[in-house]
């Protein structure tokens, strides 16, 4: 018994093209409601990561100053306003003009 599809079947079902993955989006929402939610302490938490906390009573730090953590968590906060930019190598005869077409499609 062959257990192999057709090659020559028309797929049916699944996601049409351009439709996002429900998982994605869902996981996406999530992430976004909880920056949302803790916006109002992150201004905190971020200068308390990068200035450290001391305790009132002995002086002695709770969380040791670390600015450079504080700049990674900035970093890697972005990446969810700014999308990442894909890298593009254009190779070819280096002796010849390079064309680049870029179309988009409705």
């Amino acid at each position: 018994m062959d257990n192999k599809v057709e090659t020559t079947r028309k797929k049916t079902g699944g996601r049409k093209p351009g439709v996002p993955n429900k998982a994605t989006t869902e996981a996406r929402e999530a992430v976004k409601a909880l920056l949302d939610a803790n916006l109002p302490y992150l201004q905190t938490w971020l200068y308390n990561t990068a200035e450290g906390l001391k305790d009132d009573e002995t002086g002695k730090y709770i969380v040791l100053p670390n600015p450079g953590k504080a700049c990674d968590i900035v970093q890697n906060m972005v990446e969810y306003a700014v999308p990442k930019l894909a890298r593009t190598e254009v190779v070819g005869d280096v002796t010849a003009p390079q064309r680049m077409v870029v179309s988009w499609k409705k």
